[in-house]
């Protein structure tokens, strides 16, 4: 079987000595091709040459942005049967699609479960969501989550760890200091349904949790999920009450969606589009994309083959 390992050498936990040990684990069972990204996009350019040179799976060893560029690359033509599968080794600050999958949160477990499942063929297949023309695997969003994680971006090019502090403190400064809390920018439009207007912020979930705060997860859509359409999380409010409120509904176990009077919830939507009046920070599965006034979102059901 060919495999090839993309690594991302910046990942947060990552080191020469993981990988190094990682590649002797897999060499047993794999005829594998180790490659480190060196730039942002790279992981997409090697998945997709991966895909194109007829390799039975690729392995992502990174977090979060370095699984999506790699899944970006194997479906750069589209869903195919033909395509390799992913196999997900997490080594980011949070790795929501690997736990949400139910794999470890570190790599030396992933590789005991991914080299297990290789040797018994086990596959599974999961949709996935596509903003404009490209894919994510968990969630994108625009307005404050997209903001703080553009702020976030900045201190770990500066040299910060990206743990859960520093995300609490960013968004704390920025919701009381630089979030425009008195001007909805966002419409969402539904095909069959009015708009929802004047809306502040918008989550939308490929599957729950949207986050983890550390081991908590963070859940405004729990009823998302890779075999559903999209879900969206939004609210007509930044209020300090009905923030807070919705907060703590996002942390309560149970799976209920949140609800309040600020809240707007859609469940396993097939396709919409978010427009903006003015220009608003948009984010993809964790990464800051820039600033949008649209993005056209859509559902791709069993778009990936994930090896679990």
């Amino acid at each position: 079987m060919r495999a090839m390992l993309i690594a991302n050498p910046k990942a947060t936990s990552t080191s020469r000595r993981v990988r190094d040990l990682l590649v002797r684990a897999f060499s047993g069972d794999l005829d594998l091709e180790f490659a480190e990204t060196a730039h942002r996009g790279h992981a997409t350019d090697l998945a997709r040459e991966a895909a194109a040179g007829g390799y039975d799976v690729v392995i992502a060893l990174g977090g979060d942005g370095t699984v999506n560029e790699a899944v970006n690359g194997l479906l750069a033509d589209g869903p195919s049967p033909k395509a390799p599968a992913l196999a997900v080794l997490p080594i980011g600050s949070t790795n929501v699609f690997a736990r949400a999958l139910g794999m470890p949160a570190e790599p030396i477990g992933a590789t005991r479960l991914v080299l297990e499942a290789l040797r018994a063929g086990r596959h599974r297949r999961v949709g996935l969501g596509m903003a404009d023309d490209r894919y994510f695997t968990f969630c994108a969003g625009l307005g404050f989550d997209a903001e703080v994680i553009r702020v976030v971006e900045r201190r770990r090019g500066a040299g910060r760890r990206p743990d859960p502090t520093l995300y609490l403190r960013v968004a704390l400064r920025e919701f009381f200091t630089r979030t425009d809390r008195a001007h909805p920018a966002l419409t969402l439009e539904r095909p069959g349904h009015p708009p929802e207007k004047g809306l502040f912020l918008s989550f939308v979930v490929n599957t729950a949790p949207w986050t983890f705060l550390g081991r908590h997860p963070v859940n405004p859509a729990p009823r998302a999920h890779f075999s559903t359409g999209l879900d969206v999380f939004a609210m007509r409010s930044l209020a300090v009450g009905p923030v807070l409120a919705a907060a703590a509904q996002m942390l309560l176990p149970g799976g209920r969606p949140v609800r309040g009077r600020h809240v707007v919830n859609v469940h396993d939507a097939s396709r919409f589009t978010l427009r903006a009046d003015r220009p608003i920070a948009f984010q993809m599965d964790g990464d800051y994309l820039g600033e949008r006034t649209e993005v056209q979102f859509r559902s791709v059901p069993r778009a990936i083959r994930v090896v679990v």
